[in-house]
């Protein structure tokens, strides 16, 4: 009997990847790459999630996750107005598809999600700060003489 060995960092119920968490997305567009954040979550048990980019932060509507394809469409006022419709498909924690805003050639959209919902709270600044601090006085302290024991 052949063995079969699976591999995904995505969790899955009833054979659907989750998308939930935070990704970090590049849209390469005529017009230069847009980099974009979207945040996916279960609101009473059905996928919700939001866009933020430079200028705005808009809901995310129609959302629809099969497999792992996840689709999703948005209206955007800044720099255009566009409504725009996304469909990707998700693969551990990285993700690939388009974009496509009416008439207009499709752009393509690559993403990651480096934070999952863990519990832990995001990585602040101030966190960032401090752990860096405590590293510095780490490595400014250096290795203590050996004592002997005689």
């Amino acid at each position: 009997m052949p063995r079969t060995t699976h591999h995904t960092t995505l969790a899955r119920k009833n054979n659907t990847v989750a998308a939930e968490g935070v990704w970090d997305l590049s849209i390469s567009t005529p017009i230069g790459t847009i980099e974009a954040v979207v945040e996916f979550a279960r609101q009473d048990g059905v996928l919700a999630g939001t866009a933020r980019g430079a200028a705005e932060s808009v809901a995310l509507s129609d959302i629809t996750l099969e497999g792992d394809r996840l689709a999703w469409k948005q209206a955007v006022t800044k720099p255009l107005r566009l409504n725009l419709a996304f469909a990707v498909t998700l693969d551990g924690d990285t993700l690939t598809g388009t974009s496509k805003a009416g008439r207009l050639p499709a752009s393509k959209v690559t993403g990651r999600t480096p934070r999952r919902p863990s519990g832990r709270g995001p990585l602040t600044m101030t966190k960032l700060l401090v752990s860096l601090h405590v590293l510095a006085a780490v490595l400014a302290i250096g290795p203590r003489p050996s004592r002997s024991l005689s």
